[in-house]
Formats: structure tokens, C-alpha cells, sequence
């Protein structure tokens, strides 16, 4: 069974940064993309990055180019999203997500997801 644990989330001011992780299990990490979705109140789910398997290849919604790093540890079943430089429009619930992504496709495997909150 696919498990995927999110965590990091929390409230942050403007400007502020966070690091989300996602623990996997219940598949053979390492040889799977793997991608982060997130969605906003009253919003549909966006997909914000995604990263590949075996070159590790990156990438990412254009709003969060520059402010946001996606990265894995095969070693540890975990993936990690840095975030910085965060304005309150990225406030959202950011899943963990199986399989690649882009702006017209969000993976539908996704973890319970982390809350993050940026607000004075």
C-alpha cells in the first residue's frame, strides 16, 4: 500500500520559509518521479513541482521559480520541498504526490497533505 506522510507545514510570516517533507512507503521510491500539488481555499488542486527519478531533473509552476526547491533522498524514502521567499498567496494544503506533474496534469496519488499559512 502507497503511503505518503507530509510534514513542515505551519503559519509564516511574508518573506518567511519552511521546508515540507514527505515520507514514503508501500513502493520502490527511487524509481519514481515524484511531485508536489497544493490547493488553496475554494481553489482546485495546482500542481507547483515536480522531480525525476534516476537524473533528478526538476521543475516548477512558473510562480514559484526561483522561491521554491524541490529535492529527494532515495536513501531516506523522503522528499522535500524548501520554501522560500513566501507571500500569502501560497497559502495552501501541499501534498506529496506519486508520479510526475506539470501545470496540465496533478498526480492523483497523494499523502493526507500539510497545511501552510503565510500571514502578518
Amino acid at each position: 500500500e502507497v503511503q505518503l506522510v507530509e510534514s513542515g507545514g505551519g503559519l509564516v510570516q511574508p518573506g518567511g520559509s519552511l521546508r515540507l517533507s514527505c515520507a514514503a512507503s508501500g513502493f520502490t521510491f527511487g524509481s519514481y518521479g515524484m511531485s508536489w500539488v497544493r490547493q488553496a481555499p475554494g481553489k482546485g488542486p495546482e500542481w507547483v513541482s515536480s522531480i525525476n527519478s534516476g537524473d533528478n531533473s526538476t521543475y516548477y509552476t512558473d510562480s514559484v521559480k526561483g522561491r521554491f526547491t524541490i529535492s529527494r533522498d532515495n536513501a531516506k524514502n523522503t522528499l522535500y520541498l524548501q520554501l522560500n521567499s513566501l507571500n500569502p498567496e501560497d497559502t495552501a494544503v501541499y501534498y506529496c504526490a506519486k508520479g510526475g506533474g506539470s501545470d496540465y496534469y496533478t498526480p492523483p496519488e497523494r499523502g493526507q497533505g500539510t497545511q501552510v499559512t503565510v500571514s502578518s
